[in-house]
């Protein structure tokens, strides 16, 4: 039975420009509150009533999206029971939308009975770093109409670094994209709730990194698709600053933001929403829409 969240038009017309640039062309903040014990930034590691307080201060501070993990997916990550990971997200999301009924929240899971759980809930997107393996995934946006990320992996969060191969790295992870949002909306899902995530470190090397980076415009495909970039503090920022700790790199990861926002990108998924915040103030007054 599809829930309310489809047959609300206005909603749906809030969702699909929540995963848009603004009106001044710049992108959206996607606050990441990872309810895990074993996140790669061990900064953005919380649970329980410090996870819900952590995720309404990134409201405050400007993210229109908090995005709920509670499986680590960095490389070597080892998974999660279904069950453990429902406990963990579960409750924060419940709390999130009493506290905030206006917030709005993304399911960060690889898992359809996880991502029903969670819309059920009240999270109004689901951001699949698995780009909607699991065969029940696509019934499940179809069925609630929630907003739906797809994400681009080679392989999986234990295997995905061990043998990273590309005939050209754009076209294949575009074309890959590409063809999973298609068959979502051939399934039903309107695509103006559809964004691509080319999945920065989850399985690529690090020139395949900037190249998707450097090409991150082509993955709107002529402003068919919205598009999420997801590089904070991530290894490419530590590659190109010489930081090997995370905690290090929060200039970086500003850098890379500037960029997303001359690549069309809709929004940036970021541990630190007050910095990318400012970045975001200090640009506005520049028409980057051109």
């Amino acid at each position: 039975m599809p829930s309310d969240l489809q047959g609300d038009d206005a909603r749906r017309d809030r969702l699909a420009r929540a995963i848009r640039p603004d009106n001044d062309g710049l992108p959206r903040l996607m606050g990441i509150l990872n309810v895990t014990p074993d996140s790669f930034h061990a900064g953005s590691r919380v649970s329980g009533e410090a996870a819900v307080k952590r995720g309404l201060l990134m409201f405050e501070a400007g993210a229109t999206w908090v995005d709920v993990g509670g499986e680590s997916t960095r490389p070597g990550a080892e998974p999660v029971s279904h069950e453990e990971e429902m406990a963990r997200v579960l409750p924060v999301i419940r709390q999130l939308k009493a506290a905030n009924p206006d917030g709005l929240v993304s399911i960060d899971t690889r898992h359809a009975s996880v991502a029903s759980a969670a819309i059920q809930a009240g999270a109004d997107m689901i951001n699949d770093v698995s780009g909607l393996r699991d065969p029940g995934m696509m019934d499940v946006a179809v069925n609630t109409g929630a907003a739906v990320c797809i994400m681009h992996m080679q392989g999986t969060p234990q295997t995905m670094q061990d043998d990273v191969q590309y005939d050209a790295v754009v076209h294949d992870v575009h074309t890959a994209l590409f063809s999973t949002a298609n068959e979502l909306v051939a399934r039903g899902h309107p695509s103006d709730l559809v964004c691509l995530d080319p999945g920065i470190g989850f399985g690529k090397e690090h020139h395949h990194n900037l190249a998707l980076l450097n090409g991150g415009e082509g993955l709107t495909d002529g402003e068919r698709w919205a598009v999420l970039w997801g590089v904070s503090r991530k290894s490419v920022v530590g590659h190109l600053t010489g930081h090997a700790d995370p905690d290090d790199r929060l200039p970086g990861t500003l850098g890379l933001a500037a960029l997303a926002c001359l690549r069309g990108v809709g929004v940036l998924r970021v541990h630190d929403v007050e910095p990318h915040r400012d970045m975001l103030a200090a640009l506005r007054p520049f028409n980057l829409k051109g």
